[in-house]
């Protein structure tokens, strides 16, 4: 990630919108190095698996954690096996999950199929192969009112240790605005870490089973750092953040959004601090006049 001030072109639409499928090979639906982000950090793999078919990856210099998508599955570190329960889908529960560190071989196996997201970060310390339960998700419902969202924290301000990596999912209901006020994370100070993101989008059909969608935004901070993207997003998609305010993400009426976040950077503090987009910070004020959108949690 470039941290200075020298003006830089602005990324293409196509560098940073990557649809669904696109990144995709080899059981891989989704498959972000930080190389193919152009950057340092962040990376996000999601394997897709037939009934009784196996996956084997291996972490790299880079740990992950293995999170359930849709449905169930084994997973094998040295010679070590570990059950994941899982869940139905991401609206339908929350899910427990494995750490994986650097340096490793992992299969995981699904007897009855599944999608499973492996998000990760350039790591530099060993840390032990963990089970977490669902117990261990911290949830909180954020904003209120048409803002009103929930955020499902796997690996951020729940006490889980990585070295590097920060994750999370939000569910926004249909019609509701999300990642809003618009923040950014691309400097360090006290108020503000250096922070790659990917978000990965699911959308959830309508009653007759067409396909959702919805709307993601990033926009730059200043004009030395261009970039610009306001795009619909569809299930599968992924939406890269080098840097620059990003929101809001828009879940379209009658469409609820899913999306996994993947952070990292350079500190090891594992600290999230994004201050807002000045100019929208006062809309924080408004909730305090409204409830929380009745329609959460969609999860427990």
């Amino acid at each position: 990630m470039t941290t200075g001030h020298t003006a830089t072109p602005a990324p293409s639409v196509t560098d940073i919108h990557i649809p669904a499928g696109a990144s995709g090979h080899d059981g891989l639906a989704v498959d972000i190095t930080p190389e193919r982000a152009g950057w340092t950090y962040s990376g996000l793999r999601v394997a897709v698996l037939e009934a009784g078919a196996a996956q084997t990856l291996s972490t790299g210099e880079s740990e992950l954690i293995v999170l359930p998508l849709a449905g169930a599955c084994s997973v094998e570190v040295d010679g070590q096996g570990y059950e994941l329960a899982g869940r139905g889908g991401v609206f339908t529960g929350i899910t427990d999950y494995l750490y994986v560190p650097r340096h490793k071989e992992l299969t995981i196996t699904s007897v009855d199929g599944g999608r499973f997201a492996l998000p990760s970060a350039l790591a530099s310390r060993d840390l032990p192969v963990a089970y977490y339960g669902r117990e261990q998700v911290r949830v909180d419902l954020r904003g209120a009112g048409d803002c009103s969202r929930q955020v499902n924290n796997y690996a951020l301000a729940n006490g889980v240790e990585t070295s590097h990596l920060l994750c999370c999912e939000v569910l926004t209901p249909g019609g509701n605005w999300s990642s809003y006020p618009a923040h950014k994370h691309d400097e360090r100070s006290e108020a503000e870490r250096e922070l790659e993101e990917i978000y990965y989008f699911e959308i959830a059909d309508s009653p007759e089973g067409g396909p959702g969608f919805g709307l993601h935004a990033t926009y730059a901070a200043s004009q030395d750092r261009p970039i610009d993207l306001c795009i619909p997003v569809r299930k599968g998609d992924v939406a890269l953040v080098p840097y620059g305010y990003h929101g809001p993400c828009v879940a379209a009426p009658g469409y609820d959004m899913y999306y996994l976040n993947v952070m990292a950077g350079p500190d090891e503090d594992l600290v999230w601090l994004a201050p807002d987009d000045p100019a929208h910070h006062w809309i924080r004020g408004t909730w305090e006049s409204q409830e929380v959108d009745p329609r959460l949690p969609m999860t427990r």
